[in-house]
């Protein structure tokens, strides 16, 4: 047998930053994302030695070890040993295994990479033990992974995201608490975003964790300048669910703008120089506004582009270095299946 699975990877369309503790255990975070159509993959084949077989295919990575929990954290492929670790802890693992991965973007581009990443292999692992887990579960059970297991910094949207799919309005709160609002927006509007927001590869990525541990730092301390940047940025995700349902589609460009402008300010290398040149190079050719995504400080940027500018965007991004990715929004979020 051969357990699948896959999630998708995701865009923030606004409110990036305040589903961060502890900003959004203080304030209530707000954010708006859709998720897209590249994935992270993940496939375990149960295995008669008592062995741990890892393949991360994107990355070119390959170990084995014994199949004795918990597992090193030694820097070698820790994201998928904190998975099985925990898993191995709560639920048991029967047999050796070979764990087969890939992401269709890479590590550090801002499109939620890892956390879809835990997700999925979570997702695997449910399949093939056949665990008692819901959307929410297995959410927040990634969110504990990377945040209390592994200590790494960062936010909550990425795990839900990759679990529920589509266009979700999502809401967070202290003690953990996270709701998810499906948006059921027109197709012909989400055809019409889709058409307009150019997904756009710097060619470089950013350790995303130093940037969000700043930002956490701010708000600690209480920085004014810091904290009122996400109370804008969490009234952006406001703006833009009400462009989405109601159809102002080509308001979304000057939400984008606003937003990216107050972003810049919850902490130090969200932006610098060669990403500030390649935004107004953007919207000189007829971007209405854009963002970095995810943390900032390389990774994609996304520009909205109305009428027929994309072209002209495109073709002014060209000379940057960087890639035009295609993508279409999908409806769907975490899959399962044997074979």
């Amino acid at each position: 047998m051969i357990y699948r699975s896959k999630a998708p990877l995701r865009l923030g369309l606004a409110g990036g930053g305040t589903d961060v503790s502890p900003y959004s255990d203080m304030f209530g975070g707000a954010i708006l994302n859709a998720t897209i159509s590249l994935y992270a993959r993940a496939a375990i084949e149960p295995l008669q030695e008592n062995k741990v077989i890892f393949e991360s295919a994107d990355r070119k990575e390959q170990l084995t070890c014994d199949a004795t929990f918990p597992l090193p954290l030694d820097g070698k492929l820790d994201i998928l040993k904190g998975v099985i670790n925990r898993v191995a802890k709560d639920y048991g693992i029967p047999s050796g295994f070979k764990l087969t991965t890939f992401v269709d973007a890479p590590a550090g581009s801002g499109l939620g990479t890892s956390s879809t990443l835990v997700v999925t292999v979570l997702g695997a692992f449910a399949e093939w033990l056949k665990l008692p887990l819901g959307e929410y579960d297995i959410a927040h059970l990634a969110y504990v992974i990377e945040r209390e297991d592994l200590q790494q910094a960062g936010g909550k949207q990425d795990q839900y995201a990759a679990t529920f799919g589509g266009v979700n309005f999502m809401e967070f709160y202290d003690r953990d608490k996270v709701i998810v609002n499906p948006l059921r927006i027109k197709d012909k509007y989400l055809y019409e975003l889709e058409n307009n927001l150019v997904l756009y590869y710097t060619s470089t990525s950013r350790l995303s964790s130093s940037i969000i541990s700043e930002q956490q730092k701010n708000v600690h301390d209480k920085k004014e300048a810091s904290i009122e940047a996400m109370h804008h940025l969490k009234e952006q995700a406001v703006m833009m669910k009400e462009a989405l349902l109601r159809g102002t589609i080509d308001r979304i460009g000057d939400i984008l703008d606003y937003g990216f402008q107050h972003k810049k300010n919850m902490a130090k290398g969200i932006s610098n120089s060669s990403l500030d040149d390649i935004y107004e190079a953007a919207k000189r050719a007829g971007a209405t506004g854009g963002k970095i995504s995810g943390a900032g400080g390389g990774g994609f940027m996304i520009f909205y582009c109305p009428q027929n500018t994309r072209y002209a965007v495109v073709d002014a991004l060209s000379t940057f270095g960087g890639q035009v990715k295609r993508y279409h929004f999908t409806n769907h979020g975490l899959n399962t299946w044997t074979i």
